[in-house]
């Protein structure tokens, strides 16, 4: 790499790592405080809260790279741009072609650990947080009852009364539970619970009663169930497991589904490295049509929207590939597609307007 192209991509990466030890800095602390009004260190402890925080920050990675390298270029570029240090280096006979290649010499690495993080990382940090996921926010974890009190939850319609409580072994003695349910209600009494704590194997958080009753009462039936048992496993039901299995699996088991969510999952997986590119790209396209200072506060507006709305229409991909209202092709990747026409035909612009006319 030339002198030229080298100064370029170090003032590219200095904004790119402050702005992602920033950004992840911030969203460890939004997850933090998170966490901590769920009450997950009366749940899980301090050392399950700081890797449940770290395990949620790698996911978040695949989608703050792509914003941190985005703001950097436009801050980079910008400053360059606003000292006239791009006008010098054009003097020198330094193309714009030149300095998109300096861009892409950062850019296509970043891409292509955005792209690792995805494929690899984003799945077992899925996998791993998902257990303490499921430990910490299931609403009958033994560890967030105290015996003698009646714990209710809106969300779902669940409420919860213990009598006695033995810390020491996790389990409850006479238990009351009932839930609202679409087409009625259920009441369960127990003698006995035992909290079963989640597994890769059984993600679903579960406890086991003995010796009880349950009582399903159906709102358009005119006899209810009565259910006697000598021991019974209730799952508590969570839509989030459905996902989780989808997110955690490996990039290679995605390959061989034909399921449309699974497809929507590994599309989304590898489009990232080109994505990551690609805007890239279009932050370029900013600084040169803002050469002048005092247009450098609306050029950031626009380019926040621009980011925002790719977000927007990425995630609306995803869910067509998802609902099946598009195949495997093109799947997400139309979104790309436009965005490379868009470039092209921007280029060609460019070109067009710079080219000599004849006179």
């Amino acid at each position: 790499m030339r002198l030229i192209e080298r100064y370029i991509a170090r003032e590219i990466m200095l904004p790119f790592t402050v702005v992602i030890l920033i950004l992840v800095g911030l969203y460890a602390s939004f997850v933090s405080a998170r966490l901590l009004a769920g009450a997950v260190t009366e749940t899980l402890g301090l050392a399950a809260l700081l890797k449940l925080v770290f395990l949620k920050s790698l996911i978040a990675l695949e989608v703050l790279i792509p914003i941190a390298l985005y703001i950097s270029i436009i801050m980079g570029l910008g400053r360059l741009n606003r000292d006239q240090e791009l006008n010098v280096i054009r003097s020198l006979g330094i193309s714009g072609t030149r300095v998109v290649l300096a861009v892409l010499t950062v850019a296509i690495p970043i891409g292509i650990v955005s792209g690792m993080l995805s494929s690899y990382v984003r799945p077992w940090a899925y996998a791993e947080s998902y257990v303490l996921d499921a430990q910490a926010e299931a609403e009958l974890n033994t560890n967030r009852f105290q015996a003698g009190r009646f714990y209710g939850s809106e969300r779902s319609g669940r409420v919860v009364y213990v009598r006695s409580k033995n810390d020491l072994n996790k389990e409850m003695q006479h238990i009351f539970h009932y839930i609202r349910k679409p087409d009625g209600s259920e009441i369960v009494i127990a003698k006995e619970a035992h909290q079963i704590q989640p597994t890769l194997a059984e993600p679903r958080p579960h406890i086991q009663l003995s010796d009880g009753i349950a009582y399903q009462l159906a709102s358009a039936a005119d006899v209810d169930d009565i259910i006697q048992f000598k021991s019974m496993i209730y799952f508590i039901d969570n839509d989030y497991v459905t996902n989780y299995r989808r997110k955690a699996a490996a990039t290679r088991t995605l390959w061989q589904s034909d399921q449309p969510r699974d497809i929507a999952e590994l599309q989304w997986r590898l489009s990232r490295p080109l994505a990551t590119i690609l805007l890239a790209l279009i932050a370029v396209t900013f600084i040169r049509i803002a050469p002048r200072q005092d247009r450098t506060d609306r050029t950031y507006v626009f380019a926040a929207l621009v980011f925002a709305a790719y977000y927007n229409l990425a995630g609306l991909a995803k869910t067509w590939v998802e609902q099946g209202a598009i195949g495997r092709i093109p799947g997400v990747w139309w979104l790309e597609l436009l965005m490379i026409l868009a470039l092209i035909t921007y280029a060609g612009l460019t070109r067009y307007k710079r080219a000599p006319r004849a006179t």
